[in-house]
């Protein structure tokens, strides 16, 4: 007898630790969303927000917004809209919460199970009872808690990918619809210096100072500029609402106002020590990487287990008291359940684990050069995006406006006809067109080189709401 109480002892110590274990797996009370707010921190905007679970913080997210819109929209704002107000975000997250339960319950010991029986032998009647419970699940429940967590994180990593993806998203929206104002505002300066060229040769031409293919020139060009600005209005309109859907915007609050220009690019680029510097961040920070080699790990660690668990995966454990009318005693007794390896030695699920691995693995290794590809690509594309803006806005634009000056001196010593002074005009509003597409590009090309350092592949555009390829 003294010998076995130290075992039974032991035995429930360890039977009280695993359901210590099981009791302290439960569901996140904010639905993971704090874990992937730390994945986001430093690739969002200060004071960026996740969605709340309760009404009641939804309800003050919705006032927050409505101050935001008050003001004209910068880029950063909008992201703050989109994060808390964004529906497709708000069914990543809350799908989250579902995988978060599903770990939960997965983690959860399963009931006993209970048979009861009634035999009858002659006069006798028997009452058999019988207790079972899934003795792998037990013994296995540390382990699967370590494999369940890896998975979660998998989860929590995807779904911070998504955060960043929809923030470079919104961000893009951004700059597209303010981009399309600028473009429209050229748009209509030049059809004005088109209009203006159109009625003078008009009058011209009515008193024989002008003949009609020149009267006809003028007039193709006030076409041409206004089929231009109805596309620039179009333009306008269109990236506008797709902003608004990014926003999760409707009804009247879409009629917010946007900056009149694009913020000014940097003095000078980011300094990275080119290729090599921006495929050591990417490797050291992108999240799509951190989640392979989570998932490699997760694989690696199970492998071990899938031969047994073939084999020895149904394991149960019973307490059987059966007892008969024409007796005062009770039979009482313990079973094991177990299958017996026949038929199947765990050879195919071992096969199945290590390809697994090997699949993991590769998908590691083709992510890890794709991230070192995108890195190089989008650090080249930045820098040469900048080159051309600063062209633009350093060189292009000046002398523009010094030939614009030149051209109003030369027109007011009556050296310039009415005609090249409008040609000039239509010229210098086409090269404040070309010159804020050149901006446009650059602040693209820094969302993509900074999506290729610390987030996903910049090509990958999140379902949460799509921006058209085209734009």
């Amino acid at each position: 007898m003294t010998g076995r109480r130290p075992r039974l002892s032991r035995l429930a110590a360890a039977a009280g630790t695993v359901v210590v274990l099981a009791g302290c797996a439960s569901v996140s009370p904010d639905g993971m969303r704090g874990a992937v707010q730390s994945h986001t921190a430093q690739r969002l905007p200060d004071g960026a927000q996740l969605p709340a679970m309760d009404a009641q913080a939804d309800k003050k997210a919705q006032e927050r917004i409505a101050q935001w819109l008050q003001q004209p929209l910068d880029a950063e704002q909008a992201v703050r809209i989109a994060l808390l107000n964004n529906a497709g975000l708000r069914a990543r997250l809350a799908q989250l919460g579902v995988q978060d339960a599903e770990r939960v319950q997965a983690l959860t010991l399963p009931n006993p199970a209970l048979s009861l029986s009634r035999s009858i032998t002659g006069d006798e009647r028997g009452i058999g009872r019988q207790l079972g419970f899934d003795l792998v699940s037990l013994i296995t429940l540390p382990w699967r808690t370590r494999w369940l967590g890896m998975q979660m994180e998998q989860a929590t990593l995807s779904a911070a990918q998504d955060v960043v993806l929809l923030a470079a998203d919104t961000r893009r929206a951004w700059l597209h619809a303010v981009t399309a104002r600028q473009q429209l505002a050229a748009a209509e300066r030049m059809h004005e210096a088109a209009e203006a060229g159109a009625e003078l040769a008009r009058r011209m031409a009515r008193v024989g100072n002008y003949s009609r293919l020149q009267q006809a020139r003028e007039l193709s060009i006030q076409h041409e500029t206004a089929a231009q600005l109805a596309r620039a209005r179009l333009a306008a309109d269109v990236a506008h609402e797709q902003l608004a859907q990014m926003l999760g915007l409707w009804g009247t609050r879409t009629a917010f106002r946007l900056p009149e220009q694009l913020p000014a690019i940097p003095g000078s680029a980011t300094a990275l020590r080119g290729g090599d510097d921006a495929e050591a961040t990417a490797l050291r920070e992108r999240l799509d990487l951190r989640a392979l080699r989570l998932d490699l790990d997760h694989l690696a660690d199970r492998g071990g287990w899938a031969r047994l668990g073939a084999m020895f995966g149904d394991i149960g454990l019973s307490y059987s008291r059966n007892t008969n009318s024409g007796s005062d005693t009770a039979t009482r007794g313990w079973g094991i359940d177990m299958p017996l390896p026949l038929l199947d030695w765990g050879g195919p699920a071992d096969a199945r684990a290590r390809a697994q691995v090997q699949r993991s693995a590769a998908l590691l290794q083709q992510g890890a050069i794709r991230a070192r590809g995108e890195a190089r690509s989008s650090w080249l594309r930045y820098r040469t995006a900048w080159d051309l803006a600063y062209q633009q806005q350093s060189e292009v634009l000046p002398l523009r406006r010094f030939i614009q000056e030149e051209s109003m001196l030369r027109y007011n010593g009556m050296l310039l006809s009415t005609w090249e002074l409008l040609a000039e005009a239509r010229a210098s509003a086409q090269a404040v067109a070309t010159a804020t597409e050149a901006q446009r590009d650059f602040w693209l090309a820094d969302i993509d080189l900074q999506l290729a350092l610390t987030g996903s592949s910049p090509g990958v555009t999140t379902a949460l709401s799509p921006i058209e390829a085209s734009q």
